[in-house]
């Protein structure tokens, strides 16, 4: 996008305090954060010694994957596991871009162009990708992207030709459910599909500050919310209801579409190879906070920013029933956007394998969080200064690669 569109952007995360891409300058290396653990849905203080003087220091660098390409404001990179060799970057104003998965790559080929249909900027966009398992035989993927007049966000289904078709006719949509923002931040946008077939759908708390309409905690509204359909059934269209949803058949008026509850904004989330669902939920004013989803989870927003209190009224909802982080980081020392990312199982850095890695959008750095079980253990700063990544991505062999959302590249994570 052009530098309006830019000044856009910041002007949007400057406004509401840090929300999912709050652009800032580099700050100084931070270690030891505030870290959580959970244990019996309680906070308890992780280990906080330096890392660097307990753990054998782990160490990385990020490498332009392809140099000569370029791309708008990237915030996805993904590809359709079907035994070709091709990947896909999404550019926020409403292009998905194809190219061979080759560094020497000159050429990114335009897959779809819905930019007509997109409303851009901020916060606002094509924010997420995810094909069907079964590609290969139908030629399903599945976006989210926002719109205006009204202002909503529409997850919809396009179909290729064929598995090999170089581009796609935006005619081709079929839209399987749409909601109002009644804001133009936060809006989540993440989808991708679990190890289970269905697919996930994360959606912000429908912006402005604080969460006003209190939405993350209103199990009838689609904001703040982790979703999952079956995309195989027709129940409701194009969609259906998971048997196993936690409010599927409910009588209170909650949306059946619901799997968790209670986030802020969940830009970007990932599953491990253990089937896990992790999320990077963006802060209000203090903590940014990472959460390990499960089903009919409530993760305290706006009752609670990550493990702090925050606004209890107009909530009758038992604070000891809510899930903490797996970890928080505070604010003052200029990571203020966190951006999730995935458990490393690629072959190029072992020592990361089986460790979270996400980063911080507004500073840039990244980090390795790892585990035990399912408490973190210890958190160590891989990159002091990556770019403003917007999101994290895996090619065909489970590599990792960063998107450069105001440099336009694309950021492959290899050995130092």
């Amino acid at each position: 996008m052009i530098s309006k569109a830019i000044i856009a952007l910041m002007i949007s995360l400057v406004a509401t305090s840090g929300v999912a891409w709050l652009i800032s300058s580099a700050c100084e290396p931070a270690q030891a954060e505030n870290a959580v653990e959970v244990v019996t849905n309680q906070i308890v203080p992780a280990v906080s010694a330096n890392p660097l003087s307990v753990k054998k220091a782990l160490s990385a660098k990020v490498v332009n994957a392809y140099p000569k390409l370029t791309f708008e404001s990237p915030v996805e990179f993904t590809h359709a596991n079907d035994g070709t060799n091709r990947v896909f970057v999404l550019e926020q104003d409403g292009r998905i871009r194809i190219f061979n998965n080759d560094s020497e790559a000159t050429s990114a080929e335009t897959y779809l162009d819905i930019r007509k249909k997109v409303a851009s900027g901020g916060e606002m966009g094509l924010l997420g990708l995810a094909f069907h398992p079964k590609f290969k035989e139908n030629g399903y993927f599945f976006v989210n992207y926002t719109k205006n007049n009204p202002r909503e966000t529409i997850v919809s289904r396009f179909k290729a030709s064929s598995a090999n078709s170089s581009t796609v006719d935006p005619g081709s949509e079929e839209i399987l459910f749409r909601f109002e923002q009644p804001y133009s931040n936060h809006n989540g946008g993440k989808v991708l599909f679990g190890p289970d077939g269905y697919l996930y759908v994360s959606t912000g708390d429908g912006g402005s500050g604080g969460d006003p309409q209190n939405n993350a905690q209103n199990r009838s509204s689609w904001l703040g919310k982790i979703l999952r359909v079956d995309v195989n059934s027709t129940e409701k269209g194009h969609y259906g209801i998971p048997a196993d949803n936690p409010f599927k058949g409910n009588t209170s008026g909650y949306r059946e579409e619901i799997y968790a509850y209670g986030l802020r904004n969940p830009w970007r989330i990932s599953f491990d190879s253990q089937g896990r669902l992790w999320a990077g939920d963006v802060g209000q004013n203090t903590f940014e906070e990472i959460d390990l989803v499960t089903k009919g989870g409530n993760y305290g927003w706006r009752i609670k920013e990550a493990g702090s209190d925050f606004k209890s009224n107009g909530n009758t909802v038992d604070a000891a029933g809510l899930i903490p982080p797996i970890y928080q980081y505070g604010r003052d020392k200029g990571d203020v956007s966190i951006t999730g990312g995935y458990v490393y199982r690629g072959q190029s850095n072992p020592a990361l394998k089986g460790k979270y890695i996400y980063a911080d959008y507004a500073s840039g750095r990244v980090w390795a969080l790892t585990m035990n079980g399912n408490k973190a253990s210890d958190n160590q700063e891989l990159i002091n200064r990556a770019g403003s990544i917007s999101a994290f991505g895996e090619d065909q062999k489970a590599e990792l690669y960063l998107c450069d959302h105001s440099a336009g590249k694309i950021l492959k994570l290899v050995s130092n």
